[in-house]
């Protein structure tokens, strides 16, 4: 079994849930050199949309953020899992943490179908060094 489990920092930015929003945000991140390691988007009321982002870089990321006039909330601690695609491995970590008593407030992880996968991991931040530890970060 071959994963690897960083810390990471993600930022929240909302925006006007119509075509185009997500677009201009992530091209203008990369226009900026801003490099991200994971986005998630979900609806949060009736006209707007949340992404959170995950930057290799968090320093770059605020930099972007402030020469673009860009409203972003963070950052805030999160864990991230990459590697091997292998049965149980997810439930082996979680196992990890349980042992640890911390609870995962939130995740998502996606295979890439080829025997890779990725996986993010939310920590409520007063249990945050407790899950690094107990998971060897």
């Amino acid at each position: 079994m071959a994963f690897s489990i960083r810390r990471v920092q993600y930022f929240y930015a909302t925006v006007h849930d119509q075509p185009g929003e997500a677009y201009r945000l992530l091209s203008q991140l990369a226009e900026t050199g801003v490099n991200l390691v994971a986005v998630t988007a979900v609806p949060v009321g009736p006209i707007h949309t949340q992404l959170t982002l995950f930057p290799e870089d968090e320093l770059e990321m605020e930099d972007a953020a402030r020469k673009s006039g860009l409203a972003l909330d963070g950052p805030h601690p999160a864990l991230l899992v990459q590697g091997d695609d292998e049965l149980g491995v997810l439930a082996r970590i979680h196992a990890q943490l349980s042992e640890a008593d911390v609870h995962v407030y939130a995740s998502s992880g996606v295979s890439n179908g080829k025997g890779s996968f990725g996986y993010i991991l939310y920590i409520r931040p007063e249990k945050f060094e407790q899950a690094a530890a107990a998971l060897g970060v």
